[in-house]
């Protein structure tokens, strides 16, 4: 079996070596006390991105990388096919996989594309057949804004799934989203559902069955949720909710064995989230599944293949992990995580009959390793290394610290130190970080979060000498709603406050030098970067924003997609009560400190004419900037050559305004800081 994970490997691409299970010898260290790290290593590509195992587990599909760039590829484990693969459409961003049977592989994108007078993002999928290496373009003829939402694939092995898709861009019927019956392999179609005014979501049970709606009326705020047994009955509405009252819909995850059951996620009794088995008929709970350890939240649910077995859930908040309801997968689990105590073992895919599985073992230090594993051979076999470049030895120290804001809500950041060095509470492993140069790095979304997982930019940056802080300020996800809601009209107030309050905790602290402070982010952080800039002149020394927003709008937010017709468009309007009053493109003139901008020309997510539009105006004002714009970039920097012109914009651009060594405290002292 390994011999053929290996082959397949080889076939894949030069340069992209992979290792047998007596190749396990142990890496050298990447990163050697006081030496610098190589760009050019921490941009390489991950060995593959959001792999998904075959139902009969006999392949794996998912982003690979082949020569420097991703590619979406269908390898087989046992080395019974040449590797097939396709490139990613130009201009186009891969999203989820998934498989429909044992030969066909979904891949859902997104575009920008010009609509009228704006630029919308459109969401569409397409089929990936490993036996013909054809792509087939699912519903790409709707003339709509989604047309990728899957309710259903077949579990009989026949290439037939229910797909969602809006019709028109202009408000009346053909707005709301109307279910085909797909053929993925011809792209063969038939309307299964016609839509619903105001509904923008539709559910389907593990027999293909529409059975659940959910409409959101954006003029008045409500939403409602729309329910039938089966296919012969009219649907109705069994529960609203106002918006602007706070009230809660409910929400099912899944359906339950039962058969006006669903799944249900909520608080319990004692305010710990919960699942729950709910029949929606009789609108009472039938039982409660599990429940959430204290400060942690059930963030989704695992299905088996029948669509109606619970495997497990995905955990936020303070455990950020999976956890197996099953018992055969949780004793799994816990083999697996004894047998590597000090490292993260994840179950990340599995065939039907969950005999074959992908596992990763990771640390937040370390990109880490996937292995296959067959319940009958009883073995983990590595696959790859995530990074062939990195391997598995660790790098920088990483931990979770809490600190308060000014007004004393307490915030989670994750920090990153320079290798041989430790906080003071973090143990006796290396010297203590004292006084050392600071990089405040937000993260995108705003409605995300940074965890204990690898993450190579605060890796490098932390590499170079730098304490590299990552603040889950208000409103950010993974803490519950009322965190969330926190940072309700806080866009540029309080949420720009806890990045500056994360600065604040280091210098408190000891371990950072205040005078000594850049910010760096990218998307919803290279907006924060730029607003940092502007609003707190005096606090940082240089900022880095990377594809971020300069000029915010709210109808079509380049943060958070159009929201058109989507209950998320109310959480977004509610920000803050005037975008152009914390929009960064308005307050130039107010920026002392050097500004290099960073924007890919093939970014779908947020537009290059944003850092376009801010190097223009910086330079009509006279002000300290560098605007590195890459022809050949996305969003996410997944060409290996982009990756590594972003690394080594950062490196110069933070060695030449914010030295980390000797020559920066010098230059501190000079300027009286």
């Amino acid at each position: 079996m390994m011999r053929g994970i290996v082959m397949a490997m080889a076939m894949l691409a030069a340069g992209l070596p992979s290792t047998s299970q007596a190749e396990e010898a142990k890496a050298q260290p990447v990163l050697q006390q006081g030496a610098r790290p190589d760009a050019a290593k921490f941009a390489t590509l991950p060995f593959v991105e959001r792999a998904v195992m075959s139902p009969d587990g006999q392949w794996i599909g998912g982003l690979f990388a082949v020569g420097g760039q991703r590619r979406i590829c269908i390898i087989s484990i046992f080395g019974a096919a040449s590797p097939r693969c396709v490139a990613v459409p130009e201009m186009t961003e891969p999203g989820g996989l998934e498989w429909v049977n044992d030969d066909n592989l979904l891949i859902h994108v997104t575009q920008l594309i010009p609509v009228e007078a704006d630029r919308w993002y459109v969401h569409r999928v397409i089929n990936f057949n490993r036996v013909s290496g054809k792509i087939t373009r699912l519903l790409w003829d709707a003339k709509g804004q989604t047309a990728d939402d899957v309710l259903w694939t077949a579990r009989d092995g026949s290439p037939m799934a229910l797909i969602a898709a809006q019709d028109s861009i202009y408000l009346g019927e053909d707005f709301w989203p109307t279910v085909y019956r797909v053929n993925v392999e011809t792209g063969v179609k038939s309307r299964a559902l016609k839509g619903y005014e105001d509904v923008m979501h539709w559910e389907a049970d593990a027999e293909g069955e529409v059975r659940l709606g959910y409409g959101y009326s954006d003029a008045h705020r409500t939403s409602r949720l729309l329910y039938r047994a089966n296919r012969n009955d009219l649907f109705r509405v069994i529960d609203r909710a106002d918006d602007r009252k706070r009230e809660d819909l409910i929400q099912p995850v899944g359906f339950g064995s039962a058969p006006d059951s669903v799944l249900v996620i909520r608080n319990d009794e004692d305010k710990r989230s919960s699942l729950f088995d709910y029949d929606l008929r009789a609108q009472k709970d039938l039982r409660k599944l599990w429940t959430a350890p204290e400060g942690s939240w059930i963030a989704s649910v695992i299905m088996a293949e029948d669509g109606k077995t619970v495997l497990g859930v995905r955990l936020a908040g303070k455990q950020r992990e999976r956890v197996w309801l099953d018992p055969a997968l949780a004793e799994l689990q816990a083999a697996f995580a004894k047998s590597v105590p000090e490292s993260r073992v994840s179950i990340t895919s599995f065939s039907r009959d969950r005999q074959r599985m992908l596992v990763q073992i990771d640390r937040a230090d370390t990109p880490g390793a996937i292995y296959f594993f067959d319940q009958a051979g009883s073995s983990l076999q590595r696959i790859s290394y995530i990074s062939e470049e990195l391997h598995s030895t660790p790098l920088n120290p990483v931990s979770a610290v809490t600190y308060k804001a000014r007004d004393g809500l307490e915030i989670e950041a994750i920090l990153t130190l320079p290798k041989d060095y430790e906080p003071k509470d973090y143990g006796p492993k290396g010297r203590e970080a004292k006084k050392l140069p600071v990089v405040v790095m937000p993260h995108g979304g705003p409605w995300a979060q940074d965890t204990l997982d690898y993450d190579y930019w605060a890796q490098f940056v932390a590499g170079l000498g730098y304490a590299v802080i990552q603040p889950n300020f208000r409103g950010s996800t993974g803490y519950g709603e009322a965190f969330e809601r926190k940072g309700e009209g806080q866009m540029g107030l309080a949420m720009q406050d806890d990045l500056n309050d994360a600065l604040k905790y280091l210098v408190d602290q000891g371990i950072g030098d205040g005078a000594r402070a850049c910010i760096v982010g990218a998307s919803y952080g290279g907006y924060a970067t730029m607003w940092g800039l502007a609003r707190d002149a005096g606090l940082w020394r240089c900022g880095i924003s990377i594809s971020g927003v300069a000029s915010v709008r709210r109808e079509v937010n380049d943060m958070s997609d159009s929201l058109t017709g989507n209950a998320n468009r109310a959480a977004w309007t509610r920000m803050t009560p005037d975008f152009s009053a914390v929009s960064p493109l308005n307050f130039v003139d107010r920026i002392k400190a050097p500004l290099l901008l960073v924007h890919g020309k093939m970014d779908v997510t947020v537009d290059h004419s944003q850092s376009a539009s801010m190097a223009s105006r910086m330079k009509a004002a006279g002000k300290p900037y560098e605007f590195v714009s890459l022809p050949k970039a996305d969003h996410y920097f997944t060409r290996e050559a982009d990756r590594l012109a972003l690394l080594q914009a950062m490196e110069a651009f933070l060695k030449k305004y914010n030295p980390p060594d000797a020559v920066g405290e010098a230059l501190t002292k000079e300027k009286g800081q």
